[in-house]
């Protein structure tokens, strides 16, 4: 490539790494520069530009660590492909909640090894030696700890000492702006800051949510999927349904006649069995839900920033016009598990009910927490951790999908378009049990598919199709790269191939 022109200018108040850092990422962003093309050397650019090669040399590393550009041995740099990547920053920063507010309107699930649902989504025993394919690992390493401990310094100084008086109920109106921008820019949703509702992780959010819609409601859930909900739906009493499953998610004729007034569904990656709900799919949950007064769907989207094939599938929030979709998410997935921050997006019309009967239940997030992720958020960090984290993860699944290449004749591999696991169905007979067993005598530690089943498949639907019994039997277990890095990735793989090949 020829060198660029970049304007310089020595007064605007801005370092001369950070012109060229802009100015490459906007040429990027508007695609003036193409996927694949190469970027001048840092040398041959330094010296077309008159100024230090380390000047370049900290602009180039920045567009780097964002994933705008890649680096490729002996070769140079190139820009990368930006379909996926997350664009926050300015515009998270500028306007009013009115841009977005004109519209309508989790924590990680967790399996032990040894295929046993724990109560919680947290992490498992392990030994030093033992490679843990856990479905809810994340790599921590690239998280700018340094970022958010100044961030934290700055909330505490004594100019914010206003912090620590108490805050709105529904969270504070900076964080639910920041994150209606956030919803809207990256998912499509379709919302008002007033229609969110901040709380410390999602058990809460579904607390209140039984207090705004009242007790014994019937639910329906898909027969694998999140056992904690299914627990805290027993909780209040609500009549839960379990719905038959097909390769495109919750099978809404069956939905249809179920005396279910709600539905928790996972569109854009079904947890554990990694589907993600086609729009058609879509469209008949919603029309089912208009079908009659107090219908409701859930939409929990714990995980909806980590796809990898095709290109990002807006929330099914953001098809809903008709105010029957209660969004729930989290940043427990996206920045990290000890992030206790939720939040729930009501319909406006749940939204007055809110109002009418819970308007005296306090925040369950500090509002020092809150002041510290919404500066993370609209500061831009949140978008560089995220837009790096993509990538890595997204290295990572290649790596796997790239070495378990041999393990075709014996098993098929599904789950692959997003999220942090793959699964693994045996085709010659091995069980799942079997399968866990094999890997641990080689210190591997897989997780079961079938401790997904709600009351371990006592209500499964008894008009299972074949194909659905393929999805949900005994055969299948779930591989999480997510906290691996590529070296145990690898190790792991050549110690099951010795277990199960």
């Amino acid at each position: 490539m020829f060198d660029m022109t970049i304007q310089l200018q020595t007064g605007s108040g801005k370092r001369l790494y950070e012109q060229i850092y802009e100015h490459i990422k906007n040429e990027i962003r508007e695609g003036k520069l193409l996927d694949g093309e190469r970027l001048p050397s840092t040398r041959s650019l330094a010296e077309y530009l008159q100024i230090s090669r380390s000047t370049v040399d900290v602009a180039y590393e920045q567009l780097l660590s964002e994933g705008y550009i890649e680096s490729r041995p002996y070769k140079g740099y190139f820009v990368c492909k930006i379909e996926d990547l997350l664009e926050l920053g300015e515009r998270l920063t500028s306007g009013s909640a009115d841009d977005v507010g004109g519209a309508a309107a989790s924590d990680s699930k967790t399996l032990t090894s040894h295929g046993v649902a724990t109560e919680q989504r947290g992490q498992v025993a392990d030994t030093e030696d033992d490679i843990i394919f856990h479905p809810n690992g994340m790599d921590m390493s690239h998280f700018p700890f340094g970022t958010w401990q100044r961030i934290t310094r700055n909330v505490l100084s004594y100019d914010n000492r206003q912090m620590f008086k108490l805050g709105e109920a529904q969270g504070d109106l900076e964080l639910r702006t920041t994150i209606s921008r956030y919803l809207h820019i990256s998912r499509g949703v379709q919302c008002s800051p007033e229609q969110i509702i901040v709380g410390a992780g999602n058990d809460y959010l579904l607390m209140l949510l039984e207090k705004i819609l009242g007790r014994h409601i019937p639910v329906a859930m898909e027969y694998l999927s999140y056992k904690r909900a299914y627990r805290i739906f027993q909780s209040f009493a609500y009549p839960v349904t379990l719905i038959g499953m097909d390769e495109q998610g919750m099978k809404v004729d069956e939905l249809a006649t179920s005396k279910a007034q709600l539905a928790y569904v996972m569109p854009a990656h079904q947890y554990p069995t990694g589907i993600v709900m086609p729009i058609g799919r879509r469209m008949e949950l919603l029309k089912w839900a208009s079908g009659s007064d107090g219908r409701y769907i859930i939409e929990d989207d714990y995980d909806s920033e980590f796809r990898y094939k095709g290109k990002p599938i807006p929330s099914l929030q953001a098809s809903d016009k008709k105010g029957k979709v209660i969004y729930i998410g989290t940043f427990s997935k996206a920045i990290a598990p000890a992030i206790r921050v939720s939040y729930m997006v009501l319909p406006k019309e749940l939204l007055q009910v809110y109002r009418e009967k819970c308007w005296f239940y306090s925040s369950t997030v500090s509002r020092i927490d809150q002041r510290i992720l919404n500066e993370f958020i609209s500061g831009g960090y949140f978008e560089r951790y995220l837009n790096k984290a993509r990538k890595l993860y997204k290295e990572k699944h290649e790596l796997l999908l790239e070495a378990l290449k041999p393990f075709a004749g014996s098993f098929r591999i599904s789950g692959e378009h997003a999220g942090l696991h793959l699964l693994l169905t045996a085709v010659d007979g091995k069980t799942e049990a079997q399968l866990i067993s094999a890997a641990h005598q080689q210190g591997v530690k897989a997780f079961g598919l079938s401790e997904a089943l709600i009351e371990e498949g006592e209500h499964r639907p008894e008009n299972t199709s074949k194909k659905e019994t393929m999805i949900c039997d005994s055969h299948t277990v779930l591989l999480g790269y997510g906290g691996l890095n590529k070296e145990q990735i690898l190790d792991g793989i050549e110690r099951l191939k010795k277990a199960w090949l």
